[in-house]
């Protein structure tokens, strides 16, 4: 033992026998470059949301054209057990999609409804997971899904810890 002052006994620090097989200063250049994919990932999953969150809040702010079906409710489509509200832009974007769907001569009746109430009103009354697919089957188009932060928590899907805000 030696002396660190004041008379008080140091102990001797071990070395790790881990310790003397890294030859590196530093992480290693694989591992630093590990680090540096993660973080640049990382970083960009960030982005994402953020830039997501912008959409959300435009969409939740905007009147959107949501056609309505013959009984005079609102047009919706399944795929994969979700049922999705298919909202449009403007009348263009709703245009585009009919002639997509070889349906452009016929009239299409619409209504105007505010984004927060298709989500927050319009989703929960729908059987099972529900969202909304705006301007469905342009390269623009999104998908808000029946995830917590989109939808009401009471009828989000639960994705197992992976919907963490």
């Amino acid at each position: 033992m030696t002396t660190g002052g004041d008379g008080i006994p140091e102990r001797q620090q071990r070395r790790s026998r881990l310790a003397d097989l890294d030859c590196f200063s530093g992480p290693s250049p694989r591992r630093a470059s590990t680090v540096t994919s993660i973080e640049a990932g990382q970083e960009q999953l960030l982005t994402a949301r953020r830039e997501f969150a912008v959409l959300l809040g435009e969409f939740r702010r905007t009147a959107a054209l949501v056609p309505l079906g013959e009984a005079g409710d609102l047009w919706s489509a399944e795929q994969n057990g979700v049922r999705w509200i298919c909202a449009f832009s403007d009348e263009e974007a709703l245009a585009r999609f009919a002639l997509a769907r070889g349906e452009g001569d016929r009239g299409w009746t619409y209504q105007s409804v505010l984004g927060a109430r298709l989500l927050d009103v319009m989703v929960p009354l729908l059987p099972g997971p529900a969202g909304v697919a705006l301007d469905a089957g342009s390269t623009d188009g999104l998908l808000f899904p029946p995830v917590a932060g989109i939808v009401p928590d009471a009828v989000a899907v639960d994705l197992g810890g992976f919907n963490e805000r």
